[in-house]
């Protein structure tokens, strides 16, 4: 089946400045694969500045690979012409980090939420009030704010603005930016089950960029793991957290905060992520991993089939020893808490007292 929307072996590098006329390229993203189907979430995740942010500017055309290709139900998106983008900008729309930043203070509610249809010619003028009152309904909010200003809403209010701005040109694919780093943690799981609420009623794919690992466990069906600028683990979420398979993704399900004393002692990470510079051969995550071999320090090596769609970018991926209790790790984090409680809440179960305030 062809995806919705794919990456093939992106690339992006900038230009750095390294002394006087001196310049070097900085490997943001570095052969990068990835796709996703109608109706399911595909996560990238991995710690700040492994380049997922970059990913997702280029999968929106916000910025241009230096090499690689972009596909929208297996068409290449990279010579579009002013109308083929406009099309494009419809199917693919985004939600960023910070509610605070992305609507326009100067704009009323009801402008931020008809301007993309009427621009896109979804509907005429006389229907896109309805439409706005709808959408404002759809992600939890009242039609009688709509002559609101964005300040006049808290940060997950207007969060939820944002997606619905998202919603309002009926696209296929919503890429969410790290879309609830920003918010309590009581508010993240507000947002989270909103976004899936939403996808079961429109059937929208999302592409969910986080570093939050409890998060995309509740959330993603598909889960890619980014260190250094290239994936080095992706597959279906419950098999990647229940056996993760590269060094660098059990580091991560280690360190998640528990509510509780944690079970196990953490596998804490030393030193720095490598120079994105430096292009010499050898496994990027090596001068940090405690299973490295000579072969880790003289290759690179590739994504590898650990079962079924499960890929990890390790020469000893099927050797590693597992790490017990992730799943249960995750469970037990403040976030994952909470976005289990309103679910409950959401479904007319329980909940127990004091366990909304974990």
């Amino acid at each position: 089946m062809t995806p919705l929307l794919a990456a093939e072996n992106l690339v992006k590098s900038f230009s750095v400045s390294t002394g006087w006329r001196n310049t070097k390229r900085f490997y943001a993203v570095d052969n990068v694969s990835l796709h996703v189907e109608r109706g399911r979430t595909l996560a990238i995740v991995g710690e700040s500045g492994c380049g997922k942010s970059t990913v997702g500017s280029m999968l929106l055309r916000l910025q241009d690979p230096d090499s690689g290709r972009i596909l929208l139900d297996g068409a290449g998106v990279m010579t579009l012409d002013r109308d083929g983008l406009r099309r494009f900008r419809r199917r693919v729309q985004v939600v960023f980090q910070d509610p605070f930043a992305s609507l326009d203070p100067r704009e009323r509610i009801r402008d931020v939420l008809m301007r993309p249809m009427l621009l896109h010619q979804l509907c005429d003028k006389a229907e896109a009030p309805k439409r706005a009152a709808a959408l404002m309904e759809a992600v939890g909010l009242s039609a009688s704010q709509l002559d609101r200003f964005p300040h006049q809403f808290s940060g997950g209010q207007r969060q939820r603005i944002a997606i619905a701005r998202a919603l309002s040109v009926q696209p296929d694919v919503i890429i969410c930016d790290e879309p609830v780093s920003a918010l309590d943690v009581s508010v993240q799981a507000q947002v989270v089950n909103l976004l899936q609420d939403l996808q079961r009623d429109t059937g929208v794919a999302l592409i969910f960029i986080s570093h939050d690992l409890s998060v995309v466990r509740h959330l993603a069906h598909e889960v890619a793991v980014m260190y250094s600028g290239r994936v080095v683990e992706q597959g279906e979420t419950k098999p990647l957290f229940e056996r993760p398979s590269h060094p660098y993704t059990q580091a991560l399900l280690a360190a998640a905060p528990t509510i509780e004393a944690p079970k196990r002692a953490p596998t804490l990470l030393s030193g720095e992520p490598p120079d994105p510079t430096d292009r010499t051969p050898g496994c990027r995550f090596a001068a940090r991993c405690a299973y490295r071999t000579e072969q880790c320090l003289q290759e690179e090596p590739a994504l590898m089939k650990i079962e079924g769609e499960h890929l990890a970018a390790c020469f000893l991926a099927k050797t590693l020893p597992p790490v017990s209790n992730a799943v249960d790790v995750l469970s037990e984090t403040p976030a994952a808490a909470r976005i289990a409680a309103y679910r409950r809440a959401r479904d007319g179960q329980t909940i127990l007292p004091g366990e909304m305030q974990k």
